[in-house]
């Protein structure tokens, strides 16, 4: 049943009606009884006819039928259609009276006024006394207008008929009364549902319009797999995947491709069938389209889960990151051919220093020392720029290594810096702590933390560098009291060109490179780094090299 429908069948409920209709329609069920009644009347008992009363009461019925077709009730007091069953009493009085010889029980027409007052729901008591007087005054004005003397017996024995107009009165008044509670109580409730449905049309057509709004595809699948929502963008993602001879593709069909932007994804290894799954996962890369339409997506996929943990269907979002991918090659092409210009001054600086240190005695003393830090500078700027873009390409060459002399090493050569911005360095490490590390690259791991810690405590504090053997292990921590960082900060701690906030706005120097490469080297040597941090309290970094520490090499700990 369509809605319309729905609504057409509501409009015809009586209490929907107007006054005036309600009034010629509570009226009919009495007029076509009397129709009924001339009817069977003529048939079978013609010479009723001449009965004066009979034929009064008929007209009567006539003249109230025509008072509620003609008479404009909408326009009259609401409680005046009730002067309509008084006169059907009347009525109903003169035709019981006239056809007693004909019918017996015409007086049960009296049903009909009785139940409208009684279901009108105005001044019920009243209903129910008016109702009983006026059916004993037609059993009895007959009774009262005779010109035999009236006994007792007479008025007595009419009486069962008004007792069970009262009853049946009675009997309309309590259901209509509960009638019209529930009716009130059932209105009260469509109303509540309606608000309540106007209310969850409007949140959908906003939702609607947010998504539509946000520059992120969103789908969303019930618990079977089919989408139950699909944004704006999603749509043009999606028409971005189906192939141009193809109008209704299968899942397998669609141009959906791994990073590599040209080997086509398992379809049970796409974004949205891994969620039907119940995998949740997070950028997940995927590139949709072929040719120069293809775009590439950052899928994010979450389920939803019922009250008892069962899998209800999930929601995936694709966010297009073909620009910021397009970017980061750019900016490493652009400093990929910085670095190789580099090289070549570079390489020319390196050789004519090396010249000027091949006799150093033809030099002044000051010169000579000023050279070599220039010399030792440049090797470092060179290995710098030569581990810009090749991080992967870093080596370490493993050797038994005292770290506790490296970290030594390191804070000797920090010390400077240190005393400069107050910072206090300490070290808790044992006087020998043998592991097998590369020297020169753990040695560059140090120097950048013990740098970083320096740096980001632009206000003074302590930096403490820690190293011991847990085991087999080597464990590394250098703890700062400095700026610190946030959540989000500590999340792209590692990435290429990264500078936090607190950095940028005090124009502390740095490149975003240090932590990039720290942790290439860590990895090389098959270990772990990470970042404990809080803003305005400090940072700590951990170095964790399994399996770095012989215990045949290790001397008794020191503290």
């Amino acid at each position: 049943m369509t809605e319309s429908t729905a609504d057409r069948l509501i409009r015809r409920h009586f209490y929907e009606r107007t006054l005036h209709v309600k009034v010629i329609l509570t009226q009919a069920p009495l007029s076509l009884t009397v129709i009924l009644m001339v009817v069977h009347a003529a048939a079978i008992y013609p010479q009723i006819f001449a009965d004066p009363l009979f034929i009064a009461g008929l007209w009567m019925h006539a003249a109230v039928l025509a008072l509620c077709v003609l008479v404009p009730w909408d326009r009259l007091p609401y409680a005046s259609f009730l002067a309509i069953p008084y006169l059907d009493f009347a009525a109903v009085g003169f035709t019981r009276q006239g056809s007693l010889q004909y019918a017996t029980s015409a007086g049960l027409l009296m049903l009909f006024p009785v139940f409208w007052l009684a279901a009108s729901g105005l001044a019920r008591k009243t209903a129910i006394v008016t109702s009983t007087l006026g059916t004993l005054l037609i059993v009895w004005i007959p009774i009262l207008l005779a010109p035999a003397p009236v006994t007792g017996e007479q008025l007595g024995k009419p009486l069962l008929f008004p007792f069970m107009m009262m009853g049946f009165a009675m009997t309309v008044v309590t259901l209509t009364a509960s009638m019209d509670s529930q009716r009130q109580r059932v209105l009260a409730k469509d109303t509540q549902l309606r608000a309540a449905l106007n209310a969850s049309r409007q949140r959908e057509q906003l939702l609607a319009t947010v998504l539509d709004t946000v520059p992120v595809g969103l789908v969303v699948v019930d618990g079977t797999g089919r989408d139950q929502l699909m944004n704006a963008t999603h749509q043009a993602v999606h028409r971005l995947a189906v192939p141009e001879h193809l109008t209704d593709p299968a899942e397998k069909d669609l141009l959906v491709f791994a990073p590599d932007k040209a080997t086509p994804l398992d379809p049970e290894e796409r974004p949205v069938r891994r969620a039907v799954k119940g995998q949740a996962f997070t950028n997940y890369q995927v590139w949709i389209g072929s040719g120069e339409k293809a775009r590439a997506f950052s899928t994010t996929a979450r389920t939803i889960r019922s009250e008892y943990g069962r899998y209800d269907g999930a929601v995936i979002a694709f966010h297009d990151n073909t620009d910021m991918i397009a970017a980061l090659a750019a900016k490493d092409d652009f400093v990929a051919n910085v670095s190789h210009e580099f090289r070549t001054p570079l390489t020319s600086i390196q050789g004519y220093l090396g010249l000027a240190l091949e006799e150093p005695e033809l030099l002044p003393g000051p010169v000579v020392k000023y050279l070599e830090v220039a010399e030792r500078n440049a090797e470092r700027l060179s290995r710098l720029v030569h581990d810009l873009l090749t991080t992967d390409s870093i080596t370490v060459a493993k050797s038994l290594t005292d770290v506790a002399g490296l970290v030594a090493d390191s804070l000797s050569s920090a010390r400077p810096a240190a005393d400069v911005t107050g910072v206090e360095l300490v070290t808790q490490a044992p006087s020998s702590l043998p592991a097998m590390v590369d020297p020169v690259r753990f040695g560059q791991v140090l120097d950048n933390l013990v740098s970083n810690a320096i740096k980001y405590s632009p206000d003074g504090g302590t930096v403490t560098v820690r190293a011991w053997a847990d085991g087999g292990d080597l464990l590394c921590e250098v703890q700062d009291t400095g700026l610190g960082m946030n959540s989000a900060e500590q999340a792209d701690a590692f990435k290429k060109f990264f500078r936090a906030d607190p950095a940028l706005k005090r124009s502390i120097p740095g490149l975003g490179l240090g932590l990039l490469i720290t942790r290439s080297i860590v990895a090389k040597h098959g270990g772990t780094i990470s970042v404990c941090s809080e803003r305005n309290v400090g940072t700590t970094m951990r170095i964790v090299l399994p399996h770095a520490v012989s215990a045949a090499d290790m001397p008794a700990a020191e503290s």
